[in-house]
């Protein structure tokens, strides 16, 4: 019997929970340990998974040996040095998206990734959902001709969350774009790369949080609209179109469950059910890798995740968005 590769968890909260519930459906997956800035927080979500190992400190979880790999899922400017002092203990990291605040850090991350002979991925999990990944297929075979449009937004209501949320608090890398900009950012360059071009303009809380955010990605023949923000909701189906036909991804697009497919007048709608929540398509992959003694991920590779960063910095200096920590 194959061994099992454990995984602690480091940030017990939300996202995490919806994760540790994915590695429950895999086979080879034992969640082994968990760590929060607080052990009554750490301890709560252990009872909730059953995970013998707790801790009141990251440091101590990446100084034991409980776990192969961590799962990082803090407010965004944690990422970096979390992911590092991982990764310096010689444990694989699997750090919950945007893997850092900026280029820079995702270069820095990547270095010490390589230094050490470690496994790192960037959280993208949208990468590895069924129907995106089908989509992307189809029209790498030319299914809807030469794309020449592509429409994707992320939108919800935020404004109600406290002040000190990770989404108003701009000392924990507030705002819409590295939260959920990132992904219609992330389709634009999944399907059509990186853009010779970005325009964008955002509007702001009175805290300096920026709140919604418009982008035009202008490509050599094509362009990307897309949309992030905190206050209002959208339709959330992502829309691109070809030369030949058009491809739709069923709302949420993010996680979908199925895509439609038009051309020659033609409508086929075609359904691909997600298993659990959605996570266990990206585990598969970290599994994937780490039994084959892989560093990276080729369907979500380091230099991905250096393009993304990139696009990102990008659209942040069009909007003039800036948190309070960065120089």
């Amino acid at each position: 019997m194959k061994s099992k590769i454990k995984w602690g968890i480091i940030g017990p909260g939300n996202i995490a929970d919806k994760f540790a519930s994915s590695l429950q459906l895999v086979e080879d997956a034992e969640i082994s340990a968990v760590a929060s800035r607080t052990l009554d927080k750490a301890q709560k979500f252990a009872d909730e998974f059953s995970i013998k190992n707790v801790f009141g400190s990251y440091d101590e979880l990446f100084e034991s040996d409980t776990a192969d790999i961590v799962y990082i899922a803090t407010p965004h400017n944690f990422h970096k040095d979390l992911a590092i002092k991982a990764m310096q203990s010689g444990k694989h990291v699997l750090c919950e998206k945007p893997l850092g605040i900026n280029k820079p850090e995702v270069v820095e991350l990547i270095e010490v990734a390589k230094q050490n002979q470690v496994f790192l991925m960037e959280g993208l999990w949208s990468r590895f959902n069924p129907s995106i990944k089908k989509v992307k297929d189809l029209i790498d075979e030319g299914a809807i001709g030469k794309v020449s449009y592509l429409h994707a937004d992320f939108a919800f209501y935020a404004l109600d969350r406290t002040m000190d949320s990770r989404l108003l608090n701009p000392n924990l890398a507030s705002g819409s774009i590295l939260d959920i900009g990132i992904y219609p950012i992330f389709l634009a360059y999944l399907i059509l790369g990186k853009p010779k071009q970005i325009l964008a303009s955002s509007n702001f809380h009175s805290n300096g949080t920026e709140l919604q955010t418009s982008m035009i990605f202008q490509y050599e023949n094509a362009q990307a609209m897309l949309y992030s923000g905190l206050t209002s909701k959208s339709d959330m189906q992502a829309e691109i179109s070809g030369s030949e036909g058009e491809l739709f991804i069923n709302p949420r697009w993010h996680e979908a469950d199925g895509y439609t497919l038009v051309k020659n007048e033609e409508t086929q709608k075609v359904d691909l059910p997600k298993q659990g929540n959605g996570f266990i398509y990206e585990i598969k992959e970290v599994h994937k890798c780490i039994n084959a003694k892989k560093l990276q991920s080729d369907l979500w590779s380091h230099q991905n995740s250096l393009d993304l960063a990139e696009l990102l910095d990008a659209v942040r200096e069009k909007a003039g968005v800036k948190f309070p920590f960065e120089a």
